[in-house]
């Protein structure tokens, strides 16, 4: 299987596995940034050149040597289940992707057909229900990835254990956990472990969020969006992404983690 959704430095200075929603997008480019001191001029998802990617073949041996010689500091990024998948749901279900489509071409119109998922058109300035259609969005992301229907589930809504856990199983060892709620202080964990070719400041560092901007801002405090059935299709998909990740199961409004993960924990619970 070897290491999917895993991203090295050029230099070798690091290597990290991608959690879609974990701040991916700022990650990438602060590893593009201390290999070359500039930023990629784009979405660092794009980029082909300037960072190792699993999905680039000329990449897979280097970072299959180095993840499983533990050769690096390894690293990678969680973020809360609750402010996670209603990120989802607003950048991919909501939204108008970049190229001016709707997210995985007759998706959204099948969710509307299917689950009575009203998510309005930049026409009417995505006018609509935010609680009733994110509800009803979650009912099919459950179906995705409990029954694999009507679909299989997308990277951006399946769970973050399963993320993560491909680069232990197949023979990596995490050094670091960043939550994406203390992003500051755990990116600076990292860079104070590793050596790289061009120094970075975070504080310099601009916000990379290439979902912003593309469609409806969220009306509603997170907590609002979580009735007591949505908290049980909640608990039904990521029940072990709080366990293992210290978030805070009971108050979706709480998006900060209770504790640091437990490494050894980690590395034991997803090495199946």
């Amino acid at each position: 299987m070897g290491f999917p959704g895993t991203w090295m430095t050029e230099s070798e200075s690091t290597v990290y596995r991608v959690v879609p929603k974990c701040a991916c997008s700022s990650i990438g480019q602060i590893l593009f940034y201390s290999d070359h001191g500039r930023f990629f001029d784009g979405d660092i998802h794009d980029s082909t050149t300037g960072l190792h990617k699993w999905a680039q073949d000329a990449s897979q041996p280097l970072i299959e040597a180095n993840a499983k010689g533990h050769k690096s500091y390894a690293f990678t990024c969680v973020r809360n289940p609750y402010t996670r998948i209603l990120s989802s749901f607003f950048d991919k279900i909501a939204g108008i992707q970049r190229n001016g489509k709707r997210y995985r071409g007759n998706m959204v119109p099948k969710l509307c057909a299917q689950y009575g998922v009203d998510v309005g058109s930049p026409d009417d300035d995505f006018q609509f229900d935010q609680v009733a259609s994110f509800r009803r969005f979650l009912l099919f992301a459950r179906d995705t990835i409990k029954y694999r229907r009507p679909m299989d589930p997308d990277i951006h809504w399946s769970a973050m254990s399963g993320h993560v856990g491909t680069f232990v199983a197949n023979g990596g060892r995490y050094d670091h956990v960043v939550f994406t709620e203390k992003f500051n202080d755990g990116m600076q964990v990292v860079l104070d472990n590793i050596e790289t070719p061009v120094p970075v400041d975070l504080s310099k560092v601009p916000r990379f969020n290439e979902s912003e901007g593309h469609g409806p801002k969220r009306l509603h405090p997170v907590e609002d969006f979580f009735d007591d059935l949505s908290m049980h299709l909640i608990w039904e998909i990521y029940h072990r992404d709080f366990k293992l990740f210290q978030y805070d199961f009971e108050n979706p409004g709480n998006k900060m983690p209770k504790a640091e993960v437990d490494l050894d924990e980690i590395h034991a619970k997803l090495s199946d």
